[in-house]
């Protein structure tokens, strides 16, 4: 299959973002790799750390290339790629604007040529990728792209697909916030912020126990669409929904104590949404984007989906292009802070990549990971942490040597794809081999 390493040409928001910016999609690529890359199409012009685009991915005809991947609903599998990356064109989005200047990544003389092993056989990058329903692949180590790749006609100014990936940037928001004063404490409870939840069992809860994902409260996300996932997503998308205050207050059932159990539920992360905005008087975007946003020099503004309401859901719903999820990941790799400037509390950003309990340490509670401040912690000897959405999004951080893996994906299934843990795998030996 022929792929080319030339950037594709910007989707029509893309260019008008280009014309308004007055940057060139051909920033990154000095003249004569054009040139050689004009002459020498195709796999042979993968040694060069730039770009590759392809135009096809895995089982491409399911995810209705013939069509050109199109956008729509009901969701199915023919429109995950298009809903994924052009996600404005199917809801309504509120834009995350970004700074007046880019920071620039620099490139790697030659692509990253990766070894791992998976199930006893020795793997490579290409090999990934040939199997896998991989949008957007992103290596970094600190500011320097060891390995870019899309599939799918999939391109650089493509935003895409955050899912459940937004709960980390939530979790890093409320540090901000309470480093601020805004959030006085994370002992006080959700009900000190939004006097419309006393008296119930979330409203009594803990924002500690809120970001640990240990509300107590029972709560059920299978993705079945009949579970409480179903229930509170009803409340706020939909046009004669209650609204997402009247969404969360809708479960009062308590399992356990606040901080004694760790279950995934988005209940958790949109309650703590709710205290984030009381407590600033923002809206998620406007804080997103004058606390992070703004300052780590994306390329492009990010787009946050809004509800029936014209407010954003706290536990999904970014949208980001490859290498401005990169650059959020650079951030967090050094623990918040951005070319010398603390965009984040640091105390918070190690404190929220720690398990604070047993219950929250890896292989415990969550299964094989730990998990955090709404962020997964990796299993090892040092502190590694990812951010996770459902059908495949992935950002993998690795603070000691500062390198950052960005996956975006269309799987099929949103969560419990066999094939998954491969790029855990992948991961491991990217940093075994990129870490020295």
């Amino acid at each position: 299959m022929t792929v080319s390493v030339l950037p594709q040409p910007a989707a029509p928001q893309g260019q008008r973002d280009d014309m308004r910016t007055g940057r060139s999609r051909l920033r990154h690529v000095p003249l004569c790799l054009v040139m050689l890359a004009l002459l020498f199409p195709g796999p042979g012009a993968r040694g060069q750390a730039l770009p590759v685009f392809d135009p096809s991915g895995p089982d491409a005809t399911a995810y209705g290339a013939a069509e050109g991947y199109p956008a729509g609903y009901p969701q199915t599998q023919r429109t995950l790629v298009g809903n994924f990356s052009h996600y404005d064109t199917v809801s309504r989005t509120r834009a995350v604007p970004r700074g007046p200047a880019v920071w620039d990544f620099a490139r790697a003389p030659a692509e990253i040529a990766l070894r791992y092993t998976y199930q006893g056989r020795a793997r490579t990058l290409p090999d990934y990728l040939s199997r896998h329903p991989t949008t957007g692949l992103l290596i970094l180590k600190d500011n320097v792209i060891l390995a870019e790749h899309y599939q799918y006609g999939r391109g650089d100014q493509d935003r895409f697909m955050s899912q459940s990936m937004a709960k980390t940037v939530l979790g890093m928001l409320v540090g901000i916030a309470v480093g601020e004063g805004s959030i006085r404490s994370i002992d006080d409870r959700a009900e000190t912020y939004l006097p419309s939840l006393a008296g119930s069992e979330i409203g009594a809860t803990p924002i500690s126990a809120l970001l640990h994902m240990a509300s107590g409260i029972a709560y059920r996300e299978v993705y079945d669409g009949h579970d409480d996932a179903a229930k509170l997503n009803a409340a706020i998308w939909q046009r004669n929904g209650a609204g997402a205050e009247a969404a969360v207050r809708q479960f009062g059932e308590r399992e356990a104590a606040p901080d004694t159990k760790w279950h995934y539920k988005g209940l958790d992360t949109e309650t703590l949404g709710l205290v984030l905005m009381a407590a600033t008087g923002q809206s998620l975007s406007s804080y997103f984007s004058a606390r992070i946003w703004s300052r780590i020099g994306p390329e492009r503004d990010a787009a946050w989906a809004i509800d029936a309401h014209g407010q954003e859901p706290a536990f999904c719903c970014l949208n980001i292009t490859l290498r401005d999820y990169g650059r959020l990941g650079r951030l967090l790799a050094h623990d918040g802070a951005w070319e010398g400037e603390q965009v984040i509390p640091e105390a918070w950003v190690i404190e929220a990549t720690t398990p604070a309990a047993p219950f929250l340490q890896p292989g415990a509670g969550a299964g094989y990971y730990g998990y955090g401040y709404q962020v997964w912690l990796v299993p090892g000897t040092r502190r590694q942490f990812v951010l996770i959405g459902i059908h495949g999004q992935m950002l993998f951080v690795d603070p000691a040597t500062k390198i950052v893996l960005v996956h975006t994906a269309v799987r099929a299934r949103p969560t419990g794809d066999p094939m998954a843990a491969e790029l855990g795998a992948l991961w491991r030996g990217l940093v075994m081999q990129a870490g020295n």
